[in-house]
């Protein structure tokens, strides 16, 4: 019986262990995300609420650096190169961090991301962009802190930070008319060596169309002498076409080619394909 006890007591010790309360926190974590023209832009942050308090001077001071939210650091992540308040700012994932002031806020990106709230130690190089904007009066209180990207167009949008009475806003710009003029410019110059390498692939893997396949892969190689692979990949066609002595060639070529590059995978095939195409090495 004691036993008995003992054990039952040693499971109620292990199952009060392993429990745990889901509780909701004070600020919530957010994630948003929007496209800005071609650029995809994510907010994360936490959101502290306001519950009566006076918010800006008392509970976050003025002229003080803030962690612009709450827990960990706020971030925003850009897809490509961006200009932050006119400040270039390579793609990549940054920390906000902010000092309010009664007319102005300084918003800093942060290229280190992984602090608990502000750095112990700051560090002036890893600061990539500040801005100085003027604060303006919301006509409705916002209860919760929130970031959010607005004024969208397809040149840029405004960064908003809004909590209690205050907005604040910063402008960055996007590459959207130099990605659009790169893609028009790539698809106006008809298709790459590897869009025609890419589609004869397909039609060889597929066995569909070979004379077409071929067709392909001979721009392929025609635009890219120096691609084995590409070479590789016209003598297979070739083969299977039944026109030996033009794969034999292929082969031969991209084996050299291969040989130059010093990739003995490639080296490997071509010397398997010869020989089962009857070439003695």
């Amino acid at each position: 019986m004691k036993k008995l006890i003992v054990v039952l007591s040693l499971m109620l010790v292990a199952t009060t262990v392993k429990a745990q309360i889901d509780a909701p926190q004070p600020s919530p974590s957010a994630k948003a995300m929007q496209t800005v023209g071609l650029t995809e832009v994510t907010l994360e942050y936490s959101r502290p609420a306001k519950r009566g308090r006076d918010i800006f001077g008392e509970l976050v001071p003025f002229d003080k650096l803030w962690r612009t939210g709450a827990n960990s650091n706020s971030m925003i992540t850009f897809s490509d190169d961006v200009k932050f308040a006119g400040t270039d700012v390579e793609a990549g994932t940054y920390a906000v961090y902010t000092k309010p002031g009664k007319k102005e806020w300084t918003v800093m990106l942060y290229n280190d991301t992984s602090n608990w709230g502000n750095p112990r130690t700051w560090d002036e190089d890893k600061v990539v962009a500040t801005a100085t904007v003027e604060t303006k009066k919301l006509k409705n209180e916002v209860e919760s802190w929130t970031m959010a990207i607005n004024e969208v167009s397809m040149e840029g949008a405004h960064l908003q930070m809004m909590w209690d009475e205050t907005l604040v806003a910063v402008p960055f710009s996007v590459p959207t008319a130099a990605k659009t003029q790169a893609s028009i410019d790539k698809v106006m110059a008809g298709p790459s060596a590897d869009d025609y390498y890419s589609a004869a692939t397909f039609y060889l893997d597929a066995n569909k169309n070979l004379q077409q396949a071929h067709e392909w892969i001979s721009e392929a190689v025609e635009a890219r002498p120096e691609a084995y692979w590409m070479h590789r990949k016209k003598s297979l066609i070739e083969a299977k076409m039944g026109n030996k002595s033009a794969a034999i060639a292929s082969a031969k070529t991209s084996l050299t080619l291969a040989e130059e590059a010093k990739n003995m995978d490639y080296v490997k095939l071509n010397t398997d394909s010869l020989k089962e195409w009857g070439v003695k090495m």
